[in-house]
């Protein structure tokens, strides 16, 4: 009897150190397994690794979420493949593959790697990355499989987004079905790479909104640039060479915690932490105004959410279809009130404080200055329009074709667009421009004078014959 009771307290000790090791650690080998219950921490203690049902929802799915809200899950493994029970069981076999076991042993979700490893270990980062390495190997290049190399609906400091050029793999984020359902849903943050690449957000296949492409120092969807470079919270990057094309942010106070989701509804926002109040303080949301709208206003105009209506035709541009146009139906855009004459003479007009058209049709150059950049449009049938590739000054940004998804911003925001014009709607333009600059002024003034001296006339007549 006492042999018996000695084998019940052993093994009861054994199964509680097994749980509490689990638990306490932030990785698992092939000899150890984490099952449905028990976690995995990263060594910083900022997220854990676990399972969880979301909302209303019975479905286990494998998840990690910060350990300051437990239910603010940042990445889903089985999204599309819930668990019906808690049975679930994480194993890394040997060769460095993750795999989520069912009651039955089946294999309901696992990653995927081409290479293999001698010492295999899967380990959850404190960046909230869960990744599959050899042994004690911290570059992420060497790893075998990475989470962030997969996001679901929010995108995380360190996340790369775009695409790697050598392997295929796209790194997109996707927003989930529901509150209650983690499956992929219909919207997308994607970076566009065609032309200069630009993020984007979709709607399936569609394009509903523009961050836009990178100038040195932010998003050209930005209004204020060097507000977003000097900004105290994270630092924005992208790299564009022959084997990568993404963008990324980091936090300068990595004891902070902040992220950017795209929810169920296709909104883009970002949240801050805010340790005084336990909760997630909304910091931004794109798509804030109609404006974000994916070419609202159509080809050849721009948005500017300080007038009514918001959309007008660029200079020398009528709208496509006027009826339609008056009626506030804007998407046929404007078309030229003068062809463009290419051989016999072209001009640029100048666009100060607008975000950049949509730069899938375009083409950049690094090195080249803002004058050889004009000289090279102009000596291009094709080419409507050119501008700085860095905001700062350097580089040259080719546009061919429609001009599209253009914004004004209010003044000392956005950047430089030169925009192709005939040579004789140009001077039209400039003279239309200049009568303004010089004779407007006059005349008003005239107007006011003459105003005020009708005023002071009627009052010295009321004080004469009072």
């Amino acid at each position: 009897m006492q042999a018996l009771r000695r084998l019940f307290v052993c093994s009861l000790l054994i199964s509680f150190l097994r749980i509490s090791t689990t638990t306490a650690l932030d990785t698992i080998t092939p000899s150890l397994s984490m099952r449905d219950g028990e976690t995995l921490v990263s060594a910083g203690g900022s997220f854990e690794l676990g399972f969880f049902s979301p909302g209303t929802s019975k479905g286990r799915y494998l998840g990690i979420w910060y350990s300051v809200d437990t239910k603010t899950v940042v990445w889903v493994a089985n999204r599309e493949t819930p668990l019906a029970d808690s049975s679930g069981v994480l194993k890394v076999t040997e060769q460095g593959v993750l795999v989520l076991l069912n009651s039955s042993n089946s294999m309901v979700w696992s990653s995927n790697s081409s290479r293999t490893a001698r010492n295999t270990v899967s380990q959850l980062l404190d960046s909230g990355n869960l990744v599959v390495k050899d042994g004690n190997e911290t570059n992420p290049d060497n790893f075998l499989w990475q989470s962030f190399d997969y996001p679901c609906d929010t995108f995380l400091p360190e996340m790369k987004l775009g695409w790697d050029l050598v392997t295929g793999l796209e790194r997109h984020v996707s927003s989930w079905k529901g509150t209650d359902d983690p499956a992929e849903g219909e919207f997308s943050i994607r970076m566009d790479r065609r032309g200069l690449p630009q993020v984007v957000t979709m709607k399936g296949a569609k394009i509903m909104a523009r961050e836009g492409s990178w100038n040195g120092l932010s998003f050209t969807g930005n209004a204020y640039p060097q507000q977003v470079a000097a900004h105290p919270i994270f630092g924005l990057r992208c790299v564009f060479n022959k084997d990568e094309v993404y963008c990324e942010y980091r936090l300068l106070n990595t004891s902070m915690f902040s992220r950017y989701m795209v929810n169920p509804s296709g909104v883009v926002q970002r949240f801050t932490w805010v340790y005084q109040t336990h909760s997630w303080e909304l910091s931004s949301t794109f798509q804030a105004d109609h404006c974000e709208n994916y070419a609202l206003c159509g080809a050849y105009s721009s948005c500017n959410i300080n007038v009514s209506p918001i959309c007008a035709c660029l200079k020398g541009f009528v709208p496509k279809s006027p009826k339609d146009w008056n009626s506030g139906y804007w998407s046929d855009g404007c078309v030229r009130k003068i062809p463009l004459a290419c051989s016999s003479g072209d001009g640029f007009l100048k666009y100060t404080g607008v975000k950049l058209p949509d730069t899938s049709s375009s083409w950049f150059d690094k090195s080249m200055s803002l004058k050889e950049c004009n000289g090279l449009c102009l000596n291009n049938c094709s080419c409507t329009a050119y501008a700085n590739l860095d905001i700062r000054g350097t580089g040259c940004l080719l546009w061919f074709g429609s001009l599209i998804d253009i914004r004004e911003f209010t003044p000392g925001g956005g950047q430089d667009l030169y925009i192709r014009i005939e040579a004789s709607e140009l001077d039209r333009i400039e003279r239309k421009s200049t009568f303004k600059k010089k004779k407007l002024p006059k005349i008003y003034g005239f107007l006011i004078f003459s105003l005020l001296f009708k005023l002071q006339g009627a009052l010295l007549f009321n004080i004469y014959n009072g």
